[in-house]
């Protein structure tokens, strides 16, 4: 598979793979033999980037990327994530609290170094620039490769970035949430930071697999999200299913390939992460990275200028996203 680069020389295959729903979040967790399977088949497939976090779970998900990548672990990019109170509510970006729990996170990775080691959330209680100081000691120890941010402002970026260079931002971004094409990419374009866009299929909507009739599992953390609690906006927001329809069907693509192709489409330095507990699905997506759109596919993305109906996340996750 083609290859990007994130900030400071970080390359990784063009497309990452998520692991979140494979223990946390969808429901019930999948079956942990098919999941190593899937993680090691997307290795087979070129895959070099793998994302968990302490809070899936918590800790089971690191667990499994750890089982499933020691094998090949010197062909591979593990990025995990620090920042939740895990033994209670809320958020701890203490440094003696990122200290520790980077320990658990080695042990259950299963590795000496983490490629990538985000803030989950930005914590408002400790100083950004406490946090990336500590993120520095860990990087000058040996243990840590890389620092990034998730679902950052701007100014938090700056702040961090100017302590310990940041190597990339993991916020949602796809074709139903652009918001961060007003401020937060033209920052990172300034500053050298990648971009790894989270839920790039919208959730799985875009996939055009969900309808307004449809029901998740309880555990599903869509049963929580406004975007798909409410059916009218499930009906409205069909019309970014239609748009991608449209396009794959002349590209003799899926509604998924395109949404993907899009985001890759916009910045060289842009790495989605699809998850999926699929291997159809996997192979399905991986198949984006050649997928090239043209120019009127692009401006007919432009030019339908749909507005995504339904917040796109509960009130307390909200909270949580720094501005």
């Amino acid at each position: 598979m083609e290859k990007r680069t994130l900030g400071h020389g970080l390359e990784v295959s063009a497309l990452g793979l998520g692991c979140m729903g494979m223990s946390h979040g969808l429901g019930p967790a999948a079956d942990t033999r098919e999941m190593v399977s899937l993680i090691r088949a997307a290795v087979d497939r070129g895959v070099t980037f793998f994302d968990t976090a302490q809070v899936y779970g918590p800790y089971t998900n690191e667990e499994l990327v750890g089982e499933a990548l020691e094998p090949v672990r010197d062909r591979v990019v593990i990025a995990t994530k620090f920042g939740f109170q895990l033994d209670g509510p809320g958020l701890n970006s203490k440094p003696e609290h990122i200290r520790a729990t980077v320990e658990g996170s080695l042990q259950r990775l299963r590795t000496d170094r983490i490629d990538l080691l985000y803030q989950h959330r930005v914590d408002p209680e400790v100083p950004i620039e406490d946090v990336a100081g500590t993120v520095k000691e860990l990087i000058d120890a040996g243990k840590v490769r890389h620092f990034g941010l998730s679902e950052a402002g701007v100014q938090t970026i700056r702040r961090a970035d100017a302590v310990q260079p940041v190597t990339a931002l993991q916020s949602e971004y796809s074709l139903w949430w652009r918001e961060p094409e007003e401020a937060i990419l033209p920052a990172l374009e300034e500053l050298g930071i990648g971009f790894v866009p989270f839920s790039p299929l919208g959730k799985g909507f875009l996939t055009g697999a969900i309808d307004e009739s449809t029901q998740f599992a309880p555990g599903d953390f869509r049963n929580t999200v406004p975007r798909f609690t409410d059916a009218e906006a499930r009906k409205a927001n069909l019309a970014f299913v239609d748009l991608l329809t449209s396009i794959a069907e002349r590209r003799n693509a899926t509604p998924a390939q395109v949404a993907l192709a899009w985001l890759l489409a916009q910045k060289p330095w842009v790495v989605p992460i699809p998850g999926t507990t699929k291997l159809h699905r996997l192979e399905e997506n991986l198949s984006a990275a050649g997928l090239e759109l043209t120019a009127d596919d692009l401006n007919d993305i432009e030019n339908a200028e749909i507005q995504a109906r339904g917040a796109r996340y509960a009130e307390a996750n909200q909270r949580m996203i720094d501005r």
